[in-house]
């Protein structure tokens, strides 16, 4: 009995050990403090537990990382990644419903596990991402996934993390019948003004009720599209006002400052006009036109790649996003837009918060996530270089302490045709290969 007691105390402790891992040597980019060239960083399961210059080992297995740089994973605000697979095959497009007030429907529930575009993203760094709805003036909730996990439930991280409303367009069309190929779409300016003033008043009405709600609901009387709104009425949860245009942006910062809601930019292509006002109120930026063209004909070229230094010298926190028609596929590019805004006077260290730190601050787990800190959640990865850099590459990645594969469907096709046979001769290749071992 002493004996079989023995051995089981001593597996044990190997299994504890297996799961203590010390990555040593590496340049650590802690993002919320110093990096440490060279550092180490202790992990035990899930967590992290020190982060020094010098970590005595104590048992743990050893990764050695001389030369290479260890980041905390990247957070992917604002995308569709997980939503939709290809753009131009509805079947495979999740990212909105029927109806303009839909506030009860919930982007993690619509995420697809198995998306081949995942994978892609995690090849780049990216461990986490805000899949978010669309379509309508209040399209719905989105949460926080990791990108490693067999269902929605096990991705999911946190729920929900912002309501989202997308204010109404601010811009009037001035063009004449002759300009116009649908006549009947023509609409004279005071129409549009019209127009305008009725979705606003929508909104206004829509929110009003929300807060009428909360006063007055009973077990009895509960309703599930006004249920959704209570984290934002009770101020648990930002309101992420999508808007470009600078009119846009003043109007909604205006109103939701009347009404008291916790404010968040999200695209921002003209925000850097209202800086100042932005940063008055606090309210920081998910900045997703670096790569757009510069919205007035009057503006220089680089009107978009200075603009999130223009929002951090006024003091507004900006987080970098991939967005466009092909952004769940795009998203990969993450490190080099905000590489972009570092080649136009962005500093490089608030770039790489901007898509670490700051992206889970706003997402409301910076307790887990964001930085390499004691206590937090072991989601980090190796990279060969700067990850700024477009040559630099990714090699390993933890998320939650368990490695994860960098295996795509890029890497896959690559294998596949670089063992082609060279002269043709199909019966070596690997389709007829596994035919004749199958065989």
């Amino acid at each position: 009995m002493k004996k079989i007691n023995i051995l089981l105390i001593v597996s044990l402790a190997l299994c504890a050990n297996a799961e203590r891992v010390l990555f040593r040597g590496a340049t650590v980019h802690t993002v919320s403090g110093q990096t440490l060239a060279p550092g180490d960083v202790l992990i035990d399961g899930k967590k992290i537990m020190e982060v020094a210059s010098k970590i005595d080992p104590k048992g743990a297995q050893v990764i050695e990382l001389k030369g290479q740089h260890l980041y905390p994973g990247l957070i992917a605000a604002n995308t569709t990644l997980g939503l939709v697979e290809i753009p131009g095959v509805l079947a495979t497009r999740d990212t909105a419903e029927v109806g303009q007030f839909t506030p009860d429907v919930q982007s993690w529930i619509a995420i697809n596990p198995d998306s081949e575009l995942i994978p892609v993203a995690r090849a780049n760094g990216i461990t986490h991402a805000q899949p978010v709805p669309s379509g309508g003036i209040v399209p719905g909730l989105s949460g926080v996934i990791a990108l490693a996990g067999w269902t929605t439930e096990e991705m999911t991280i946190r729920k929900p993390i912002g309501l989202h409303l997308t204010w109404p367009s601010m811009d009037l069309d001035t063009r004449s019948r002759d300009e116009v190929r649908d006549k009947s779409s023509l609409k004279s300016l005071e129409d549009q003004a019209r127009d305008r003033r009725a979705k606003l008043k929508d909104i206004d009405e829509f929110f009003g009720e929300a807060k009428a709600y909360a006063k007055l609901r009973t077990e009895k009387s509960i309703v599930p599209a006004w249920e959704a709104m209570m984290p934002l009425v009770r101020g648990e949860i930002p309101l992420m006002i999508h808007a470009d245009d600078a009119r846009q942006i003043k109007a909604a910062v205006k109103w939701a400052d009347t009404n008291g809601f916790y404010a968040v930019i999200v695209g921002g292509e003209g925000a850097a006009e209202v800086a100042d006002l932005l940063a008055s109120k606090k309210i920081p930026v998910i900045y997703d036109s670096v790569w757009a063209f510069p919205a007035k004909d009057t503006s220089s070229y680089d009107a978009q790649f200075k603009a999130p230094s223009i929002l951090h010298r006024a003091g507004v926190k900006v987080i970098f996003c991939e967005s466009g028609r092909f952004e769940a596929s795009m998203v990969r590019n993450l490190p080099y837009v905000a590489a972009q805004a570092v080649a136009f006077g962005l500093p490089a260290e608030e770039a790489l918060k901007g898509i670490t730190l700051y992206p889970a601050q706003v997402l409301g787990v910076d307790e887990r996530l964001g930085s390499i800190d004691a206590g937090k959640e072991a989601s980090l990865f190796v990279a060969d270089g700067d990850i700024l850099d477009i040559r630099s590459r990714v090699k390993r990645m933890w998320i939650a302490g368990q490695e994860v594969s960098l295996s795509t469907r890029h890497t896959r096709l690559y294998e596949k045709y670089r063992a082609r046979p060279a002269n043709g001769n199909s019966s070596t290749s690997p389709a007829a290969t596994a035919t004749t071992a199958a065989q």
